[in-house]
């Protein structure tokens, strides 16, 4: 009744092309994707970020740059949107992307004292913040390999990225943004880096603070909050929040 099916087990790939694919939806994907996404395999950067939605931790922002045979090793070996992978494998697949000889991985922090500080400032804006981090991952990643074009997933409508990378001096680099570009899969891949850094950070807070702290933003973060109040006073939560 939600109009989706789930696809299974042995076989599963002949069944998509042979059955699925000619009789259900008329189009051809599957194995398809050098054909209906020839942009995904050429030399390109790719940007995204983490921590912007947590409450703990700290914002990241990511740039890798990769070239066409990494971006198919990458891909078999199951580098995709973050979100879709559990932390364990995106441990895994940040470790397999950092260490892809030739390919460039740069991740630029903003910590919670910081981030509280720009931010309360007067006209304080977390997307123009956001904007710095990726403009200043990648022009140290273009610094170290020179690509004509990349993809940010879009937080933002205004070229805010465009603007800082322009105030950076880059020229003559195309840098494109939409929706959903983890699809891109070196994007993918700057998703799975940026993650793995916040997860990492955020296990070393943990252990600052003595509290296990949670990702997301919810009623268990609220209750880690809490704790850590009542453990080291309330002056210390803009060290870990």
């Amino acid at each position: 009744t939600s109009g989706k099916i789930v696809v299974a087990g042995k076989g599963t790939e002949d069944f998509v092309r042979d059955v699925l694919e000619p009789e259900i939806t008329g189009a051809a994907k599957l194995g398809y994707d050098e054909v209906l996404h020839p942009d995904w395999f050429e030399a390109h950067a790719g940007l995204d970020e983490s921590g912007k939605g947590d409450f703990f931790g700290p914002v990241i922002a990511a740039t890798v740059i990769a070239q066409p045979s990494m971006i198919k090793a990458w891909r078999e070996a199951g580098v995709q949107d973050s979100k879709k992978i559990a932390e364990s494998q995106i441990i895994k697949l940040d470790g397999l992307i950092r260490g892809t000889h030739g390919a460039v991985v740069k991740t630029c922090f903003c910590g919670m004292p910081k981030y509280n500080e720009l931010m309360s400032r007067p006209g304080a804006n977390l997307n123009r913040l956001l904007a710095w981090q990726h403009a200043t991952a990648l022009d140290q990643a273009l610094a170290e390999k020179r690509v004509p074009w990349g993809l940010l997933d879009q937080f933002t409508e205004q070229p805010l990225v465009q603007r800082e990378l322009a105030k950076k001096g880059v020229k003559d680099f195309d840098l494109r943004m939409r929706t959903k570009a983890e699809e891109d899969p070196v994007v993918a891949a700057a998703s799975i880096v940026a993650r793995a850094a916040f997860v990492r950070e955020l296990d070393r807070l943990s252990a600052d603070g003595g509290v296990p702290l949670p990702k997301g933003s919810g009623a268990e973060a609220k209750r880690a909050a809490i704790e850590l109040i009542e453990r080291l006073g309330p002056a210390i939560l803009i060290n870990f929040a």
